[in-house]
């Protein structure tokens, strides 16, 4: 295989070196391929169906961890728990090359793979506190001080390759915190913890 615009052979398999696993090199290069890259390249496959594959067996795989390692937590706590791995989360990248190794491989070696990587993360999971889950723990401080749902307005700003998202925590009409980051996803997080905190609640893990 001749190495293209996005590297060579030999640094596809310096990667899988690295990850101590191989796997399909024409899906390691798709994993690695964000949009940004594949716009600006003339229309490359991007690593956007590899990241929605990978963010599933990701799921699958932390859930059944975590229901294992924590057999007296109620499901509630497991979702929070659940949350605060994959949102911890890792760049896109990582979900999509998840997808690639579990497409290119089973999914025992790909459990193998996200243990080796996310098993500390799992293990002090336990200990984050309110930062499991800041929007769960703002839906509930809210609810303890009968200030209503909270609710989030989200802008973005840049091109579809590259959007920058702003999120504003609203409880009973006042905006209570702001988030950025690349995703809604993160943007919301950071403006419930800064929520959070405006209604008394600590930040401390």
């Amino acid at each position: 295989m001749a190495p293209d615009a996005q590297g060579s052979v030999e640094s596809l398999d310096s990667l899988m070196q690295a990850m101590g696993q191989r796997m399909d090199a024409d899906l390691l290069r798709q994993a690695i391929t964000h949009r940004s890259y594949a716009y600006e390249h003339g229309g490359l496959p991007t690593n956007e169906r590899l990241e929605f594959l990978g963010d599933s067996v990701l799921g699958i795989v932390v859930t059944e961890r975590l229901f294992r390692d924590f057999p007296d937590e109620p499901e509630g706590q497991l979702a929070k728990l659940r949350a605060a791995v994959v949102n911890a989360s890792l760049a896109d990248a990582m979900e999509a090359v998840i997808g690639a190794m579990y497409m290119s491989t089973d999914l025992e070696t790909t459990r193998t793979f996200i243990e080796r990587i996310f098993g500390p993360l799992i293990a002090e999971s336990s200990q984050l506190g309110a930062g499991l889950d800041w929007k769960t723990s703002l839906q509930e401080r809210s609810a303890e001080l009968e200030r209503g749902v909270p609710e989030y307005r989200v802008t973005d700003t840049g091109p579809d390759h590259a959007k920058e998202f702003t999120a504003h925590a609203v409880i009973g009409g006042d905006v209570l915190g702001t988030g950025h980051g690349r995703s809604k996803k993160v943007a919301e997080q950071e403006a419930a913890a800064q929520a959070y905190a405006a209604l008394g609640g600590t930040t401390d893990a």
